[in-house]
C-alpha cells in the first residue's frame, strides 16, 4: 500500500521534520543549521499550517522520490535528475511553456536527460493546476464501430476527453495526443505540441526488412505526468518526470501487449512463423525479434535507451550502493523484474520489501494506479 496522504488542510510538523532531518544528515549540513531550519518550519506551520521548501530541499526530496521508487529498475542515476522548480506558475498557458522547455531539455536531440519540472502545491485540499495526460507524449487511441481500436487502446477514455475538448487527430494509429492543463476552478484546455519537440522513432529490424514494412513508430521521451510528488509532506499534484526508455518498455508491452498495439502476429506473420501452434514458441520468436528491432532503432537514430540486461545489472550496482549506505533497498518485484527473460537477471531471485518510503510518487490521493 502507498503512503498516507497528509491532511488536506494542514501540513504534518512530523513529516516535516523527518524529511529535513534526512536531508541535512544526507548533505552534510551542520546540526545548527538544521534547528535553525527546523524552527523555523515550525513557526511557519503554526501560522499558516504550511511551509516552503527551498529549491535545495525541493531538489533532493525530488531526487530522493526517485531513489524510493518500488517499482523503477533505473534508480542508479537518481543524482542525476534535473529539477525544474515551476511552483510560481499558475496559469495553463505558462504551464504549457514550461513543460515545452522539458521537453526540449530532456529529449536533448535523443541523449536523454533525466528531468522533473514542478509545479505548485496543493493547499487546504485544492491544486493550482492538474495535468490530465498520463504521459505528456502519448499516442491516440480511437475506438472505432465495429468495436475495434485505431492506435493506442490505452488512451482510449483520454483520447474522447481531448475530442470533447475540441482537439482533431489526424486518425492514425501515431497521433500525437495534446496537453490538457486544469487550473483550479476552471475547465480543462488543451494545447497541441509543437512537432519539432516530440522526437519519434521508426522502428525497423538489422536484418528484417519486413519489420520496417509494418510501419511501426515510438516516442523517444517517456515522462510520466499524472503521479504526485509528496516530499516532507508536501504534496505536489503536477511535477511531470523522465528517465529514458528500457527496450522491453516498447518492445514487450507497448507494441507486444494484446490489449495494446498487439502486434506480434503481425510480427511473426512478417517473419514468416508458423503460428498454428504454441509449442512452436512463435511468439516468443516475434517478441525477440520486435525488441531487437527497438534496440537497433532508438540506436541507429542516436536516441538514448537501455536493454533490459543492462537495466538489471545497473539496478544491482544501486543495490550496492545503497548497501554501502545502509540503506535497505524496497522494491516491487512484479514491476522490477523485466517482461523479457526476467529469470535471466539477478532481481528475478531477490526478494525485495515492496512498502513505499517518503519522498516518494504516488497516484490519486494516496494509493496506486497502474502505469
Amino acid at each position: 500500500m502507498a503512503a498516507t496522504a497528509p491532511s488536506p488542510h494542514t501540513v504534518s510538523l512530523a513529516e516535516a521534520k523527518r524529511f529535513l532531518q534526512q536531508a541535512y544528515a544526507e548533505t552534510d549540513r551542520k546540526p545548527s543549521e538544521l534547528q535553525r531550519r527546523l524552527s523555523q518550519v515550525e513557526a511557519e506551520l503554526e501560522s499558516t499550517g504550511h511551509y516552503e521548501l527551498t529549491y535545495e530541499e525541493l531538489s533532493f526530496g525530488a531526487r530522493v522520490a526517485w531513489r524510493n521508487s518500488v517499482r523503477c529498475i533505473g534508480r542508479l542515476y537518481w543524482k542525476s535528475l534535473h529539477v525544474f522548480d515551476m511552483r510560481a506558475v499558475v496559469s495553463a498557458q505558462e504551464a504549457f511553456h514550461a513543460l515545452c522547455d522539458h521537453l526540449s531539455f530532456a529529449t536533448n536531440s535523443g541523449n536523454i536527460r533525466s528531468a522533473i519540472t514542478i509545479f505548485p502545491e496543493e493547499r487546504h485540499g485544492e491544486a493550482p493546476l492538474r495535468i490530465l495526460n498520463h504521459q505528456l507524449i502519448r499516442y491516440a487511441g480511437y475506438k472505432n464501430a465495429d468495436g475495434s481500436v485505431t492506435g493506442d487502446p490505452d488512451s482510449v477514455d483520454f483520447t474522447h476527453l481531448c475530442l470533447q475538448l475540441g482537439w482533431k487527430g489526424a486518425g492514425t494509429a501515431f497521433d500525437i495526443l495534446p496537453l490538457v492543463v486544469q487550473e483550479a476552478g476552471k475547465c480543462p484546455v488543451w494545447m497541441d505540441w509543437p512537432e519539432s519537440l516530440v522526437l519519434q522513432v521508426p522502428i525497423e529490424h538489422p536484418t528484417e526488412p519486413s519489420i520496417g514494412a509494418l510501419g511501426l513508430q515510438w516516442y523517444a521521451l517517456p515522462v510520466i505526468s499524472d503521479m504526485r510528488l509528496e516530499i516532507g509532506g508536501i504534496s505536489f499534484p503536477a511535477a511531470p518526470f523522465n528517465g529514458w526508455y528500457m527496450g522491453t518498455e516498447i518492445g514487450a508491452r507497448n507494441l507486444a501487449d494484446r490489449d495494446r498495439y498487439n502486434q506480434l502476429p503481425a510480427v511473426a506473420e512478417a517473419l514468416g512463423l508458423d503460428t498454428a501452434h504454441n509449442d512452436t514458441l512463435w511468439k516468443d520468436r516475434a517478441l525477440l525479434e520486435l525488441n531487437a528491432a527497438v534496440l537497433h532503432s532508438y540506436k541507429k537514430h542516436g536516441v538514448k535507451i537501455v536493454d533490459h540486461h543492462s537495466a538489471a545489472e545497473q539496478h544491482q550496482h544501486f543495490e550496492r550502493i545503497e548497501c554501502s549506505h545502509k540503506r535497505e533497498v524496497k522494491g516491487e518485484w512484479s514491476w522490477l523484474i523485466p517482461p523479457m527473460s526476467p529469470a535471466t537477471t539477478h532481481i528475478f531471485h531477490c526478494p525485495y520489501d515492496p512498502r513505499e518510503e517518503k519522498p516518494n510518487f504516488f497516484y490519486g490521493k494516496g494509493d496506486h494506479g497502474d502505469s
